[in-house]
């Protein structure tokens, strides 16, 4: 297989945050060197281990070399630079100023190399009060508002399953690696990027303030004490041999489940084929619904309600996933060696390109492997130049490309957003018989806040696809473009005559990225896919609960994974983009969602399948560490997050807490001893803690060098001060806004690429003719025509629209 980055060299120095952007890099066909300190580095004891292997250490550095460097020593800062000198890309995830005291520091190794991307990832930055803070997973979830919205009404926030946050932030640190490496390539000038890892979670993750999808419909917003009921979004409902969940968005689906439940009477009103309305009704509709279900099987209701258009997935447990058909048939899992001698089923890779897998090629590197390989002296000294028009330092990368995008609800929102922040001349292709579910969505609003969030910066053209005519206009379209987006079933691309083949007969430059839930291949390839369908086939339901025997499942107020998916098919096209430079030619990308969330899912995964039976839902104690975990803070529903890594860590806790006899006490001293005594170690910081405002238990316990982080509700994040300092948030503005909304500055931090522009998005249809005008060279005459037959749609208020009517 010829994969995209091939050529391109990736320098990796890291220590646990910025392993999964150098492994997704390098399934990319990049070589990454991941350098190590003398004793390896800590990631390789991370937890989970089995059979001795660290697996997160292996599966985020599979398809990498690996070599040692000391950078306390003059010889070795020399093999630094030297190794900068022929790299394209330096990602690097040590403490802030830890190599820049050694001299080799980012800046540093750019003086050798002016066209060095040098990219930093901490947790929360270079610079702000929280520079030098530890953030862990679940400090992360806490400050972020994302812990805020899980759980169950009345019961502690729950924290997500672990592995969410270290592949989200790995997706988006490669991208920005890869925005800045494709503007060198037309500057000729290497920069910086400062990547937060806390930025990442608050804007790419599942933000706050961003597209919020049909989740948004129960949401208050007022953001009361305690979670959202947010059990009934997605509801679950126990049958003959497990659990499933249902999606009833739409009004058909909700029509089709009422005939199903034999039209009760009850719910003939309808103001039921509203979600809230029926929101409102849960605990009367669930009982009708979970008498209904409970002597099917979960695949019985699955093919029931595919018949009905009724959207049903089964909830998975870790186990099943790894035994899926469907999994099997996609190539979603590879059984390969992971370590010497140590061979496991693990999630094989994030994409496909032209029908083939980029994922796992080679296992993680032993310490020094490669050292005789890498530094060898007949070693080429530098990448191979890749030809690229030239442009002047700080135009936006993507000026110049155009983008034809069918996407719709969150994660075509947020795959064709990266485009038009960045430069491109996107196209949001509209149907106004068939409206995008996020423009379905609004209620009162003229405009919903996720519209006005996602589909900024773009140009709307009212087509109907499902014309001859419109498909003629999009092929005369797609002859000149660069990229076309689409997220539907598999096959409706090729069902319109609009495949990759045939688009590349037209215009063999294309790039053409599809992305659904399953993917094109295996038997659930043609399944009604939402993102809580994903989540509950994929594992990540399961392990979303307080415990194994909870029937509370506390995803409902995530779209997760669709941001994140939509992040992953958007790095893959700017690899394409980068590889068109010196091929000529496109690309057919897919990404299946639930790809995405089997990867982030792959420490549990693999350490099930090495061990069965050892993973179930953790709740909120961490299975490897004591005290771990969410404790209640003086006041109302106030909570802290509070990890206990180690010894250390417990010393200084001790240290903090005046209680110096602990530290040695046989229940304490090490970490298999406060394992056994979890419930006594955690007794200790929940006495603590309740006599401690969450914020002052946080600054305290991170002034000492412990992980902690206090529960933040989303409107606190507008004036959180590390996201202050660091310029977080701006306000859109919109004409059919009642006010500004905040939004997302940036993600990363880049030395020389602009800020976002903040271009209202587009009404359906807004630039319809001075598209057809511009790029399709059409008359007044046969867009009013066009218009007239239905095929042009443009605003409402435009004169051939009378017209028609």
């Amino acid at each position: 297989m010829v994969l995209p980055l091939q050529g391109v060299r990736v320098l990796e120095l890291s220590d646990g945050f910025g392993d999964a952007a150098g492994r997704f890099l390098a399934d990319l066909g990049a070589e990454v060197v991941r350098v190590e300190l003398p004793g390896g580095s800590a990631a390789r004891a991370a937890q989970p281990v089995r059979n001795a292997v660290s697996i997160p250490f292996a599966l985020r550095n599979a398809n990498k070399l690996g070599v040692v460097v000391d950078a306390d020593d003059e010889g070795g800062r020399e093999r630094l630079r030297a190794l900068a000198r022929r790299s394209d890309i330096l990602i690097e995830s040590l403490p802030p100023g830890y190599l820049a005291a050694r001299g080799v520091g980012p800046r540093d190794l750019r003086e050798v190399n002016s066209a060095l991307v040098a990219v930093s990832l901490t947790p929360f930055g270079q610079n702000g009060p929280y520079r030098d803070w530890a953030g862990t997973e679940p400090v992360l979830y806490a400050l972020s508002g994302v812990l805020s919205r899980s759980g169950e009404p009345g019961e502690p926030p729950l924290l997500p399953p672990n592995g969410l946050v270290d592949e989200t932030v790995g997706v988006h640190t490669a991208w920005s690696a890869l925005l800045a490496y494709y503007d060198r390539l037309h500057t000729g000038q290497g920069q910086y990027v400062d990547v937060s890892a806390y930025e990442v979670v608050v804007h790419g993750f599942d933000p706050g303030f961003g597209v919020q999808g049909s989740a948004a419909a129960g949401r208050s917003e007022d953001f009361p004490r305690g979670r959202p009921d947010a059990a009934n979004f997605y509801p679950v409902y126990r049958c003959a041999d497990g659990q499933v969940r249902i999606c009833l968005l739409a009004k058909r689906q909700w029509r089709a489940m009422f005939e199903w439940l034999g039209e009760p009477a009850e719910f003939a009103d309808p103001k039921y084929d509203t979600i809230p309305a029926r929101f409102a009704a849960s605990d009367r509709l669930n009982l009708l619904i979970d008498a209904l279900f409970a002597d099917y099987t979960r695949e019985q209701l699955i093919i029931e309600g595919a018949a009905r258009g009724i959207p049903i997935g089964g909830l998975n447990t870790v186990a099943e996933v790894l035994t899926t058909e469907h999994f099997e048939a996609a190539g979603t899992f590879v059984d390969t060696e992971i370590d010497s001698g140590v061979s496991a089923r693990i999630p094989s890779g994030y994409t496909k390109i032209n029908g083939d897998r980029a994922g796992v090629r080679f296992r993680a590197p032993e310490l020094g492997e490669h050292d005789d390989i890498v530094f060898a002296a007949d070693r080429d000294g530098r990448s191979s130049a890749i030809p690229a028009p030239s442009r002047g330092v700080g135009a936006r990368p993507f000026e110049g490309l155009r983008v034809l995008d069918l996407g719709v609800i969150v994660f075509g929102a947020e795959l064709g957003r990266q485009f038009a922040d960045n430069g491109a001349d996107v196209i949001k292709i509209e149907n106004s018989n068939f409206p995008d579910g996020l423009r379905q969505s609004r209620r009162k609003d003229a405009l919903a806040a996720s519209v006005a969030w996602g589909h900024r910066n773009r140009r709307s053209l009212g087509l109907n696809l499902r014309t001859s005519e419109g498909i003629r206009v999009f092929r005369e379209l797609a002859a000149d473009a660069d990229v076309v987006l689409a997220n539907f079933k598999p096959g409706t691309l090729a069902s319109m005559g609009l495949s990759y083949e045939e688009l590349a007969a037209i215009n063999p430059r294309i790039i053409v990225s599809e992305s659904s839930a399953f993917g094109s291949d295996g038997p659930w390839n043609t399944r009604l896919g939402y993102g809580p369908l994903v989540r509950a086939a994929c594992g990540v339901s399961a392990l979303w609960r307080y415990s194994d025997i909870s029937d509370g499942l506390c995803d409902g107020s995530t779209v997760y994974p669709d941001h994140i998916a939509g992040q992953v098919a958007a790095t893959t096209v700017l690899a394409v983009l980068i590889d068109r430079l010196r091929t000529g030619r496109g690309a057919a990308v897919e990404v299946a969602q639930a790809d995405v969330a089997i990867v982030a899912l792959g420490n549990q995964l693999v350490a099930e399948y090495l061990d069965p039976g050892s993973i179930t839902a953790p709740g909120n104690s961490d299975p490897y560490s004591a005290p771990s975990g969410v404790f209640a803070a003086a006041g109302d529903d106030e909570w802290c997050v509070v990890a206990v890594r180690d010894d250390t860590d417990w010393r200084r806790l001790c240290e903090v807490f005046g209680r110096p006899e602990l530290v040695d006490d046989p229940r304490f001293a090490t970490t298999a001893a406060r394992l056994e005594h979890r419930a006594e170690a955690d007794r200790v910081v929940t006495e603590w803690m309740a006599r401690q405002t969450q914020t002052d238990a946080m600054d305290t316990l991170q002034t000492a060098g412990i992980p902690a982080g206090a529960m933040v509700r989303l409107p606190e994040l507008l004036t959180n001060p590390q996201l202050v300092a660091r310029g977080a948030y701006t306000e859109l503005e919109h004409e059919l806004l009642p006010s500004p909304l905040p939004t997302a500055r940036q993600v990363a931090h880049f030395e020389t690429l602009p800020v976002w522009p903040l271009r209202p998005a587009p009404l359906p249809g807004q630039q319809t003719r001075q598209i057809c005008a511009s790029l399709l060279a059409m008359s007044a005459e046969e867009i009013d025509r066009l218009v007239q037959d239905g095929v042009l749609q443009p605003t409402e208020d435009d004169p051939a629209m009378a017209a028609a009517r």
